[in-house]
């Protein structure tokens, strides 16, 4: 891949790159990206059902904000102490295994009456490069029917 733009008046006009998917492989490209463009924008799944996601999911009835703040994180422009803090997991008690991120996500989530209005509050927070959008608000789950007409649903 080319060297990272050398300066902000290219980056700030590079190439436009809208980016669609979730997990770990869509914030580790996401965070490569930014080096080269400002111009980049997350469409972001909201499955998953497992972990401090989905217990927020279950509990709060809001989307899992995982995935979302993975992305959100590879864009941040913050402070390394808000990076440490925005993945910091307890470790204990009834919040063990949940991300201090998906935390600050569900509280805005509850200020601000939107799981979209949370995520674009937390943008300006985090001043991350480009922006990141929940591929919807619904209550979606993942689901498979096998050929042998077995149904799974969730992840």
């Amino acid at each position: 891949m080319l060297d990272a733009i050398p300066n902000t008046q290219l980056w700030e006009r590079g190439p436009k790159i809208v980016a669609i998917g979730g997990g770990t492989g869509l914030s580790t490209m996401l965070r490569g990206l930014k080096k080269y463009t400002k111009n980049l924008t997350a469409v972001v799944t909201v499955a998953d059902d497992g972990g401090g996601s989905g217990m927020l999911r279950r509990d709060i009835g809001m989307p899992p904000p995982g995935d979302i703040r993975h992305c959100m994180e590879s864009l941040a422009n913050t402070e390394p102490i808000m990076q440490r803090l925005l993945t910091y997991r307890f470790s204990e008690g009834v919040l063990a295994g949940q991300s201090f991120g998906n935390l600050i996500l569900a509280a805005l989530n509850g200020v601000t009456g939107s799981f979209e209005e949370a995520v674009r509050q937390m943008s300006q927070v985090l001043a991350i490069t480009g922006q990141v959008i929940p591929v919807t608000s619904a209550d979606v789950q993942l689901e498979a029917v096998f050929e042998n007409g077995t149904q799974v649903v969730g992840e």
